[in-house]
C-alpha cells in the first residue's frame, strides 16, 4: 500500500514510519506545518510543530530513505482548532483541542489530501489499535478502533471522533507496543529522537498558561465569584478562564464556614459569574451530548457501554442511547465529578471504541 506517515518530529511517529516501511509499504513522510509563525526551538516539553520538530522529522525520513514533505495546514488548524477553542471557552464550555485536531485536521484535511493524491491512507504514532474484519477480536465485521495494549499510553479517547470512513484509511502501527519498547526500538534504529521528551498539554499554548492565553484573545472581563447562596466570595478576570471541578487559582477572600475546600460548580458567561461550592456538588451521573460520531453504525436502543470523559480518565460503567433528535444520553452507574460542557464523552464496548459525543449538559438522576 502507499501510505503517508504523519511525522511530528517525535519518537512515536518516527517508529511508526519505520514499521510501515518494514512491513513493505510504499511510505512518504509528511510533517504538518500548523503554525503561521512556528518557533525555531522548543522551550520545553510542551507544544510541538516548531522548526526544530520539522528538522527532526526530516532527519528520520532521510535515515529511512523515504521522501519527505512539509504540508502547510496552518490556516485549517487556526480555523478548525484554535478559533474553535477560543469560541468554546467564550461560550463557557471546556473543549478538547486534541479531539478537534484529529477530527478536522489529521483524519479530515490531511486524510482528504492524502487520498486525493492516490495514497491508501494515513499513519500516525497514536497508541491505539485497528482491528480488521476476520481478526479474532473483531465483533462487527467492519474495521474497528480499539484501545492500545499499553493502557498507560492509550490514546483511543482522542481518536473517538473518527467515523467509519476515516477508520478505513487509518494506520496505527504502535498499538501493540509500550512506550519503553518504542524508545528502545528508536535507539536501535539510530534515531536521534529516541530520548526526545514527549509533547503534552495544548500544543499551541507552549507555556501552559491557558487562562493567560485566552485573556490575550478575549480580553479581561472582571466579575464576581459567588457561593451557592449568591454571596460574593471573590473576583475573577474572566469567567471563561474557569472550568467545572477547578479548585486551584480561585483566590477566594475567605474559607468556607465549615473550612472545607470549594470548587467551581458552574460558570455563567452571560452574567460573567463563577459559582463555587462543596465537592459533593460536582458529582453527576447523567450526561447529554450532541454531534455524535460513531466508529460504525449508531447503537440501537439502550445499550451497555463504558464511558470515559477525560483523555486519561477512568472508564465508567454506563448505558447509552441515541435519541431521535440527535442527542446521546449516557447514564453512569456511579457518579463522576468535574464533568463540564464542551468536553467529550467517548463510549466503549470492551476495548472497542463505539463512538463519541460533545457534552452539552449534565445532571443527577
Amino acid at each position: 500500500m502507499r501510505v503517508v506517515a504523519a511525522m511530528s518530529g517525535g519518537v512515536d511517529s518516527a517508529v511508526a514510519a519505520a514499521r510501515l516501511l518494514d512491513a513493505g509499504h510504499d511510505v512518504v513522510g509528511v510533517h504538518l506545518a500548523l503554525s503561521t509563525s512556528a518557533a525555531t526551538l522548543r522551550e520545553s516539553a510542551r507544544g510541538c510543530c516548531t522548526l526544530e520538530d520539522a528538522a527532526d522529522a526530516r532527519r528520520v525520513a532521510d535515515r529511512l530513505g523515504i521522501p519527505f514533505y512539509v504540508w502547510d495546514l496552518a490556516d485549517d488548524f487556526r480555523r478548525d482548532v484554535v478559533d474553535d477553542f477560543v469560541a468554546e471557552y467564550a461560550a463557557g464550555r471546556t473543549p478538547n483541542p486534541c479531539l478537534r485536531c484529529n477530527e478536522r485536521i489529521k483524519f479530515a484535511a490531511l486524510a482528504d489530501k492524502t487520498l486525493a493524491l492516490g495514497f491508501d491512507g494515513v499513519a500516525t504514532g497514536h497508541y491505539a489499535r485497528i482491528v480488521d474484519p476476520g481478526d479474532p477480536d473483531n465483533t462487527t465485521g467492519r474495521r474497528e478502533l480499539h484501545r492500545a495494549a499499553d493502557a498507560a499510553k492509550d490514546q483511543s479517547y482522542v481518536l473517538g471522533v473518527m467515523d467509519e470512513r476515516q477508520l478505513a484509511a487509518a494506520f496505527f502501527p504502535l498499538g501493540d507496543t509500550t512506550k519503553p519498547e518504542i524508545r528502545r526500538e528508536a535507539a536501535e534504529r539510530g534515531f536521534a529522537v529516541a530520548k526526545k521528551p514527549d509533547s503534552y498539554d495544548i500544543c499551541f499554548i507552549s507555556d501552559g498558561d491557558t487562562r493567560g492565553w485566552l485573556a490575550g484573545r478575549l480580553g479581561e472581563r472582571p466579575g464576581e465569584i459567588v457561593d451557592t447562596s449568591g454571596e460574593i466570595v471573590g473576583e475573577h478576570r474572566g469567567a471563561y478562564g474557569y472550568t467545572v471541578g477547578q479548585r486551584k487559582g480561585l483566590a477566594l477572600r475567605r474559607p468556607a464556614a465549615d473550612g472545607r475546600p470549594r470548587y467551581v460548580v458552574d460558570t455563567d458567561v452571560t452574567t460573567n459569574r463563577v459559582v463555587v461550592g462543596p465537592e459533593e456538588m460536582l458529582g453527576i451521573d447523567v450526561i447529554v451530548g450532541e454531534n455524535a460520531r460513531w466508529c460504525g453504525p449508531a447503537p440501537e436502543g439502550l445499550v451497555p457501554v463504558g464511558a470515559q470523559v477525560r483523555a486519561h480518565g477512568r472508564e465508567l460503567p454506563a448505558t447509552a442511547e441515541a435519541t431521535p433528535d440527535g442527542e446521546v444520553v449516557v447514564r453512569l452507574a456511579h457518579r463522576e465529578r468535574g464533568v463540564a460542557a464542551g468536553q467529550s464523552v467517548v463510549l466503549y464496548d470492551g476495548t472497542r471504541v463505539v463512538g463519541s459525543a460533545t457534552i452539552t449538559r449534565t445532571a443527577r438522576d
